[in-house]
Parts: C-alpha cells; sequence; structure tokens
C-alpha cells in the first residue's frame, strides 16, 4: 500500500542522492548487502533486548532499499540479475528480523515465538504470491501488508515496547493481503487468453459482436475488414456504374 502510493515520489526525491552515490562509484549491490547486515545487526538488537537502538537498526535496514533502484539506474546498471538479488535479500532480511523478535519473545514464553514465525510466514507467502504470478505474467501488487507497511510497524512495536500486539495485527493484516492477492491473479488467470478488458468486464465487446472470424485463421476481423465482405454486390456495381459514366461524360 504504503510502496504503490509513496515509491513514486520517495523515489523523485532520493534521485539526486541516488545519482551521487552512482558517481561516487557505490554500487546498487553493495547497498544491499549493506541493508542485509542492517538487518542483521537488528535482529542481534532485538534478541538481546535493546529494542530503542533496535528502531535505528530498522530505519537504516529500509534506507538502502529506497536507494538501490535510484544507484542502479543512475549507473546504468538496472536489469534482472540486480532485481533478483535485491528481491532474496529483502527476504532473507525479513526472516532474520523477525526470527530476532522470536528470540526475544522466547525469553519470557515459550508459545510467543510461533507467533513471530507465523508473521515470518505469511510475508513470505505475500511475496511467494507476486513473485509467482509476476513470473506468469499477471500482476500482483499491492495489499495492505507489503514490505514497507511491516518495517513501519515493526520499527512501531520497538519504539513503543508493544511487540506482541504488533505482530497480531501483522499477523491479520498479512492474512488479508494474501487473501486479496489471491483473489486478484485468481481473476486475472480465470479471463479466458486472448480477451479484451471490454469483455472481461462486460462480456461480448461490441467491437467482437459486429466482427466475424477470419476464414484463414479463425480470428475477428474488424468491423471495416466485415462490412467490406458483407455488403451487398449490387452496392458495389453501383458505384462502378457510377465512376463508369464520369469517365464517359464529355
Amino acid at each position: 500500500m504504503l510502496d504503490g502510493r509513496w515509491r513514486s515520489g520517495s523515489d523523485k526525491v532520493l534521485q539526486p542522492v541516488g545519482a551521487g552515490l552512482a558517481k561516487a562509484g557505490v554500487t546498487a549491490d553493495a547497498l544491499t548487502v549493506v541493508g542485509l547486515g542492517c538487518s542483521v545487526a537488528t535482529a542481534m538488537l532485538i534478541a538481546s533486548g535493546h529494542l530503542h537502538w533496535a528502531v535505528l537498526g530498522v530505519i537504516l535496514t529500509g534506507v538502502p532499499d529506497l536507494l538501490d533502484g535510484s544507484v542502479a539506474r543512475n549507473s546504468g546498471k538496472a536489469g534482472p540479475r540486480g532485481a533478483f538479488f535485491d528481491s532474496v535479500c529483502d527476504r532473507v532480511s525479513d526472516v532474520v528480523l523477525l526470527g530476532g523478535v522470536a528470540w526475544y519473545f522466547g525469553r519470557d514464553s515459550s508459545r510467543l515465538p510461533v507467533l513471530a514465525l507465523a508473521v515470518a510466514g505469511i510475508s513470505m507467502l505475500i511475496s511467494y504470491e507476486r513473485a509467482k504470478a509476476e513470473s506468469l505474467g499477471f500482476q500482483a501488487k499491492g495489499g495492505l501488508l507489503e514490505r514497507a507497511e511491516r518495517l513501519v510497524l515493526l520499527g512501531i512495536g520497538l519504539a513503543f515496547n508493544i511487540l506482541v500486539p504488533v505482530m497480531w495485527l501483522m499477523l491479520v493484516l498479512g492474512s488479508i493481503t494474501a487473501v486479496q492477492r489471491f483473489v486478484m491473479v485468481w481473476r486475472q488467470a480465470s479471463v479466458p487468453a486472448g480477451h479484451d478488458p471490454v469483455t472481461r468486464r462486460f462480456g461480448t465487446s461490441r467491437r467482437a459482436r459486429h466482427a466475424d472470424p477470419d476464414p484463414v485463421d479463425g480470428r475477428p476481423r474488424s468491423l471495416s475488414e466485415w462490412w467490406e465482405t458483407a455488403r451487398p454486390a449490387a452496392l458495389a456495381e453501383r458505384r462502378e456504374l457510377r465512376r463508369s459514366r464520369r469517365r464517359t461524360r464529355p
């Protein structure tokens, strides 16, 4: 949700920073590794009970994720390899952070770590739904709990020492997001191949209703092609007769 609404604005604000880092020789992959290292350090702070310091660690974990795309574009090295590396590191970072929360919960309860692991599981499901949908040619972005929201809520839970309520909230919102993405992809996958958006939403489109299958490949012809083949032969003869009369006039 936040990624879809604010990402473009934040990219414009951070564009000069990304350009400066690219000129300085900083690579997008290096920023991704730095973000992953910050998440490991943050998880250690959480596990040891230093929650307020961990808030700073969450911020430092999120900043490289905002900058690596801009650096990649400005350096001319944006591509699928970098996107794949960044996505994998983000998933590892999420698991490490929530693993730190589970370790912290384990100091006082034997059951609360399961809550953190459940949040980690639903987070992986959300990411998997998007990755699988895009590999099949569908779109599965959006939802109530994307990675930006997870980091924000985790930071709030650490800052006010309310990790348990925040974990429950993340589990509920994450479950809703997983259902949202499932329904989104299910609807896209249920549309027959070759149908345009008008056909998908309102049934047979007007263009399809006025078109006949092509006798060669079975595809519908355009309306003009249909009219050329369907109009009466007498109309064509009349036009040809008028043209011949005009040519024979003195």
